[in-house]
């Protein structure tokens, strides 16, 4: 099998050989061609980190206020059980027969399941707001990359 080679890429050849100013020439469009395009990426990269700065900072202001608000119920739920507990002890120091000390345990611990059960709720409804709000930037910011990358 033999492969012809044309004429016009000897000449090619032999033109730039013929005068280094071209390619001198060439070499310096090829220099500031790569100039361009790094300054470019350098640019597009600014600007990448620009909007995750613009996408992190509602995250992490949400989760800080999320957080807070966490620790406030938390704080108020064992100041709430420390209460409940203390009463329950005064009114088991007061009871005057067997029987009323099962029947006052028997609330007590009635009335400890339920109010975890209400604090397991308004966690769970306070981790969800928390994690839709974290989304929402997140959502935004995959909308606009999806909305980037369809051509023009």
């Amino acid at each position: 099998m033999t492969t012809k080679v044309s004429e016009r890429s000897f000449e090619t050849i032999e033109n730039s050989a013929s005068t280094p100013l071209k390619v001198a020439d060439q070499i310096g469009a090829s220099v500031e061609k790569g100039n361009k395009q790094l300054t470019e990426a350098f640019f597009k990269f600014a600007s990448s980190a620009e909007e995750a700065q613009k996408v992190l900072t509602p995250i992490f202001e949400t989760a800080t206020l999320v957080g807070y608000e966490l620790s406030l119920k938390s704080v108020a739920a064992l100041q709430a059980n420390a209460v409940a507990g203390f009463s329950h002890l005064q009114a088991l120091l007061g009871a005057n027969s067997p029987s009323q000390v099962f029947e006052l345990q028997s609330a007590f611990l009635h009335k400890r399941v339920d109010t975890s059960i209400e604090n397991a709720k308004e966690f769970r409804a306070l981790a969800s707001k928390a994690v839709a709000e974290i989304a929402k930037p997140i959502n935004n910011a995959f909308d606009k990359f999806l909305a980037d990358l369809r051509p023009a």
